[in-house]
């Protein structure tokens, strides 16, 4: 730049020079200096002022107005969700919550007898969390079940949230950059231990985040565009001891072939029991029973037909 400015600073120079001359008395090679430099001038006018031209920023989306509740960490959405639900990255990785290795020590899925709709990440209590993306803080208070926690809302829609902090750092309405601080882990409310419990969610929709984001060192987004189908938002379909089987969606059209699927029959044989086939075939004893519309308790034949995904 200093150098640009001196050249300038040169040329202008020359060019009054040139102006005030009279050609009679000046040498060929000299006028014909002067008019390259004025030319010369006239270039790098233009290159400075592309280089100080100011560029407005884009106006960013407001994320706050609809169903925003800052005093719950759950939303409740009096609209109807059409799957499948199409979600959009702007990155290719996310800042991961913790920094050091994240060991998932339960899943998404069924768990105890009830539905467990995120993922547990083995922490010490005391150690910072940081936002995986971009956001607005909706919720930094206690809750019940959950303990102190945090949930931010994303551009695309996404929300984080993140349970069972010991110290909150930030509050409501805070604007946040992806690996912002956002407080402690520790075993606030129902845990078991400390350890952060993940839960992502979109219009008040929990996904299994395993579906959206890779959880080990590389931080990778699996998909700029992915299709997320009701299989990948009920908890009973999904073991929360081992991670599901993963069928990368990036186009509707596959999505909707997907929830077309035949789905796939299990034919009960002698000696089989509700844990034993749901063992074999991946699936929470609570998912057979409600995909087949039978009691837990329920006596098995030999030849009966299930459903089991």
């Amino acid at each position: 730049m200093k150098s640009c400015i001196a050249l300038l600073t040169f040329c202008l120079a020359f060019n009054s020079y040139g102006q005030i001359l009279s050609p009679s008395g000046v040498s060929p090679n000299l006028l014909n200096f002067v008019a390259s430099s004025h030319e010369l001038l006239e270039t790098y006018a233009a290159e400075a002022e592309k280089a100080f031209l100011v560029v407005e920023p884009e106006e960013t989306v407001d994320i706050t107005t609809d169903y925003w509740d800052t005093s719950k960490l759950k939303v409740i959405y009096d609209t109807e969700i059409k799957f499948p639900i199409h979600l959009q990255f702007n990155e290719t990785n996310y800042v991961s919550p913790i920094s050091k290795n994240k060991v998932i020590t339960s899943r998404y899925g069924w768990r105890r007898g009830r539905a467990h709709k995120g993922i547990d990440i083995d922490l010490a209590t005391g150690d910072s969390l940081f936002a995986m993306f971009d956001g607005v803080v909706r919720f930094a208070n206690y809750s019940s079940g959950h303990g102190s926690s945090v949930v931010v809302r994303h551009f695309n829609g996404l929300e984080t949230a993140y349970a069972h902090l010991s110290k909150l750092g930030v509050k409501e309405n805070d604007s946040v950059n992806a690996g912002a601080y956002l407080g402690k882990g520790g075993t606030s409310g129902n845990a078991r231990g400390s350890h952060l419990h993940l839960e992502m969610s979109y219009m008040g929709i929990n996904i299994n985040p395993e579906y959206l984001i890779d959880f080990t060192d590389e931080n990778q987004i699996r998909s700029q565009e992915i299709w997320i189908t009701k299989d990948w938002t009920r908890p009973e379909l999904h073991n929360s001891k081992q991670q599901s089987d993963l069928d990368l969606l990036t186009l509707k059209s596959q999505a909707i072939a997907a929830a077309k699927k035949p789905k796939k029959v299990y034919v009960v044989k002698s000696g089989d029991t509700l844990s034993r086939i749901s063992s074999r075939n991946h699936i929470s004893i609570a998912a057979l029973c409600k995909l087949n519309k039978i009691n837990k308790n329920a006596t098995l034949k030999i030849g009966q037909k299930l459903v089991v995904i």
